[in-house]
């Protein structure tokens, strides 16, 4: 269960990045490329290895006011990068 004091960073030999090409946020690793749509790369591109959970969600809600059910939305996308081995716990 992932908690607001949760610290997450990206996985080890992974890498988060805007590629040009894709004409969106990625994640490359060395088996290949996750390709980051929309929300998902706003989420990503807070995961620094420093701030919580809490901290991500409250700047995205500060950055999104318009946004609906993001609290939820954000999760889920922790859940999913968990599920895939994108993010690693710190802390």
């Amino acid at each position: 269960m992932i908690q607001a004091t949760d610290i997450y960073a990206l996985a080890l030999h992974h890498r988060f990045q805007w590629e040009e090409a894709q004409q969106s946020h990625v994640i490359l690793f060395p088996e290949g490329m996750i390709k980051l749509h929309g929300g998902a790369g706003e989420v990503i591109k807070r995961v620094n290895g420093k701030a919580t959970v809490g901290e991500i969600v409250a700047e995205l809600k500060a950055a999104f006011p318009d946004a609906e059910d993001i609290e939820n939305d954000i999760l889920g996308m922790f859940d999913l990068a968990l599920s895939k081995g994108w993010l690693r716990k710190v802390s």
